[in-house]
């Protein structure tokens, strides 16, 4: 249980950092990690890079590699609800009071530094100290943004990279060609340390093999995994390995096939995680937010992140699995695509209701609207609202559960501000 007095304060320890933002570079989280003993040298690790899936990824390998009995770190962003959410040891979130008493000790040190840190840096500095301190056997780093200058891309040697996918996301910072989004993620490939690399476009495919190349990786490229009828559960097969698939979506066979990989890397080093290790692990794989499926006051509907085009177009791929009308409920960052990810959700005889992103820099709904209506004409009904959970009083009000769905989508930030309040 979260308290929430020491939430608070831990919001304000984190807030002087916020007025930096998003600057990608090492420099400033290497100075700070050397001025903290350089724990990220006691931490082996998986890293994991890729547009969209690495959530999924992080939390299969975390799973399976906790029940196998390694003592297990995973860092992830962005959290949904609270900080905590980011720092996990064996798949629980790190204390408030830990994380709350590990900022203190990193901020003492700040003052010293040429360079103040940003925010993503100085918690990203807070998973390294309690990874370190916690003597894990491996942590699962998710990366937070691209991967070459990401701050956690600072270790010389990794158990394994991997690289999930390429989409054009961040190309504010990352660059406007998938030749350098790619150049960007493969940054966290390693020399000889093995990268298992998923589908990727062909553009992205000649980077990571020349890289590949030059810093002489072993390479695994993953096939999706196989569906299979088994216990009339949701299983797949990748190789020779059956295992339940928990998380919903065809994109699951991609990324857990991904996952399984990666542990097969880890088997040939000598690392000891039976099948039934793995097979328990996915069972208990747990990613919130993706394509996930929730009651709320009664009311059952869909909420998922869908916050770039790649990511859409997997939501879109599972709903048209479903045949039924959707009513959306949508807000969207400033900094998105939102024509692509429009074109990618809405069909005819949708519904769709805008809302903004509290808290964050959230894009006019009048301005979703016309470019909704641009995209699909054929759209049943267009509303915008001043606050989430007044469009959701509204719909749930008209929806006819016989007939159609309601989507929660367009930002993981929305999805937290719900999450935060939201009781099944």
């Amino acid at each position: 249980m979260i308290n929430n007095n020491l939430s608070k304060n831990l919001n304000t320890l984190l807030e002087p950092y916020q007025k930096f933002g998003i600057s990608l570079g090492l420099e400033r989280i290497k100075n700070l990690l050397e001025k903290l003993g350089n724990p990220q040298n006691k931490v082996p690790i998986i890293h994991v890079a890729g547009t969209n899936g690495k959530g999924s990824v992080c939390a299969y390998l975390s799973s399976i590699l906790t029940q196998a009995g390694y003592k297990t770190g995973r860092y992830t962003s962005p959290h949904l609800v609270n900080w905590n959410e980011r720092i996990c040891l064996n798949e629980q979130p790190i204390s408030t009071e830990k994380l709350r008493a590990i900022i203190k000790h990193i901020s003492t040190v700040i003052d010293s530094l040429p360079e103040c840190p940003t925010l993503f840096e100085v918690v990203t500095t807070a998973a390294w100290l309690y990874f370190a301190q916690s003597q894990v056997d491996v942590a699962v780093m998710e990366v937070g943004l691209g991967g070459r200058l990401d701050a956690t891309n600072v270790c010389d040697k990794n158990l394994a990279s991997i690289i999930i996918s390429i989409s054009r996301e961040h190309w504010q910072r990352l660059g406007n060609t998938l030749t350098e989004i790619a150049t960007e993620k493969a940054g966290v490939m390693k020399s000889q340390c093995p990268v298992i690399v998923g589908n990727l476009p062909p553009e992205a495919i000649e980077v990571v093999k020349n890289r590949a190349k030059i810093l002489d990786c072993p390479s695994i490229w993953v096939e999706s995994a196989q569906k299979i009828e088994k216990n009339s559960d949701n299983w797949a097969k990748y190789q020779d390995i059956e295992y339940p698939l928990p998380l919903a979506g065809d994109i699951q066979l991609q990324n857990s096939a991904i996952s399984i990989a990666t542990i097969k890397i880890l088997q040939q080093k000598g690392w000891h995680i039976k099948l039934e290790d793995i097979q328990e692990g996915m069972r208990k794989a747990k990613w919130r937010g993706r394509i996930e499926w929730v009651v709320w006051q009664g009311q059952k509907m869909l909420i998922d992140g869908a916050h770039n085009v790649a990511a859409a177009q997997v939501l879109r791929q599972y709903i048209d699995t479903l045949h039924k009308p959707i009513i959306w409920v949508m807000g969207m960052l400033s900094t998105k695509d939102h024509q692509g990810i429009f074109e990618a959700l809405l069909r005819p005889q949708d519904q769709l209701h805008l809302v903004p992103v509290p808290d964050h820099s959230s894009t006019d709904t009048n301005f979703l609207s016309q470019v909704a209506q641009n995209v699909n004409p054929s759209l049943t009904k267009v509303n915008t609202y001043d606050d989430l959970f007044i469009a959701l009083e509204k719909v749930s009000s008209i929806v006819d559960n016989e007939k159609e769905i309601i989507v929660l989508c367009g930002s993981l930030y929305l999805l937290g501000y719900f999450l935060q309040y939201f009781s099944p």
